[in-house]
């Protein structure tokens, strides 16, 4: 039988209650007063380390005065495991192996490293072989692979050589067994999305150790999560084709300022790589579906995604595209994308609507 409470009692529990916040209001008050006392005040540190034949950096927000050494040890850890896994440059990476596999052979693989294969040949898929992770071949033919290489300006004959030797419908997938099968002689190079990877991996681990703000950035591809202690959302800047290595700090070589909020950026240039030959300037960004470097007055590609393993990749497809197909591409796509062109001695910007629609972008 439920018990029904009169008015009565409800005024008198209620005067109970109210008895009892009295009494309890200042402890209470006080309690917290002292617990924000005795919080220290939030600051930003930097951390720093090498990956990936570059520089990583974190800019973390913590309380002053905590110990950041065990935060720059976690992130290190983990690039470390994403070359292990994934780096062309390291013999016993398991890539590495892979590419060393016998033709015909499926090579076991980290689920890391399948699901990042998986990513590229769908955009390769996706932009109709535009995008190619096994273009090495010809990246190393036309002297833009390895340091020691010079540039050089190969024969038709080379080239349709080093064709027959790339193509990303060769490689097969087994993804209940995590594994890959090696067709013969291809060598698979994720150099264009792992750093990508990598920024999403050490923003995870920073978000496993409850870091619940910062900037993270690998070979200048960045993640931003939360805001600064100012309350801020995190500032990145897209540079000028024509800017100084590292002078980002300089307003006059700056094309845009972008207030990152829980986002990626990726940006893919060839203004510091390419060569030229004749008055003919050759950008390292090879089409593979005809072997030479592409022409387009893409100077550079900004691309905005939720991770930096979607954006990395994007930048590469999207110049090799162009900057008609490659906005079409991005329009159909919904992609937040910045395109700078050059036109004779000016930089002229396209962006795509998704672009336009964040907040806090501005042009300097």
């Amino acid at each position: 039988m439920k018990r029904v409470v009169a008015s009565r009692d409800v005024r008198d529990a209620g005067a109970v209650a109210a008895g009892l916040v009295g009494w309890l209001r200042l402890p209470v008050l006080l309690a917290v007063a002292l617990l924000l006392g005795a919080c220290a005040p939030l600051e930003v540190v930097r951390l720093h380390g090498q990956t990936m034949g570059t520089t990583w950096s974190a800019r973390v927000v913590v309380p002053a005065r905590t110990d950041v050494d065990p935060l720059r040890e976690r992130v290190q850890q983990r690039l470390d495991r994403v070359v292990g896994q994934m780096s062309t440059w390291e013999p016993d990476s398991d890539l590495s192996r892979f590419n060393r596999a016998p033709a015909g052979t499926w090579q076991a693989l980290p689920p890391e490293l399948l699901d990042v294969l998986d990513r590229a040949l769908a955009l390769a898929r996706s932009t109709g072989g535009a995008y190619d992770p096994t273009i090495a071949p010809l990246v190393d033919l036309w002297g833009f692979g390895p340091p020691s290489q010079s540039h050089r300006i190969p024969d038709e004959a080379a080239i349709a050589a080093a064709r027959e030797r790339i193509g990303w419908r060769r490689i097969e997938l087994d993804r209940g067994g995590s594994r890959a099968l090696q067709p013969g002689g291809l060598h698979v190079d994720l150099s264009s999305i792992a750093k990508g990877f990598g920024v999403d991996e050490a923003a995870r681990a920073l978000d496993e150790a409850s870091i619940g703000a910062y900037l993270v950035e690998v070979g200048g591809e960045l993640r931003a999560r939360g805001l600064r202690p100012d309350g801020h959302a995190w500032t990145v800047a897209v540079e000028r084709p024509d800017a100084a290595p590292g002078a980002v700090g300089d307003d006059a070589q700056i094309q845009r300022r972008i207030e990152l909020r829980d986002a990626c950026i990726a940006t893919s240039g060839d203004y510091r790589h390419s060569f030229e030959h004749a008055g003919r300037r050759y950008s390292h960004h090879i089409d593979p579906r005809s072997g030479w470097p592409v022409e387009h007055a893409i100077a550079s590609v900004s691309v905005i995604a939720d991770t930096c393993v979607e954006a990395d990749p994007l930048g590469t497809a999207l110049i090799v595209l162009g900057p008609v197909a490659g906005m079409a591409y991005a329009r159909r796509h919904d992609l937040a994308v910045l395109f700078l062109l050059r036109d004779g001695d000016i930089v002229v910007e396209r962006a795509s609507p998704a672009f336009e629609a964040l907040s806090g972008s501005t042009r300097e």
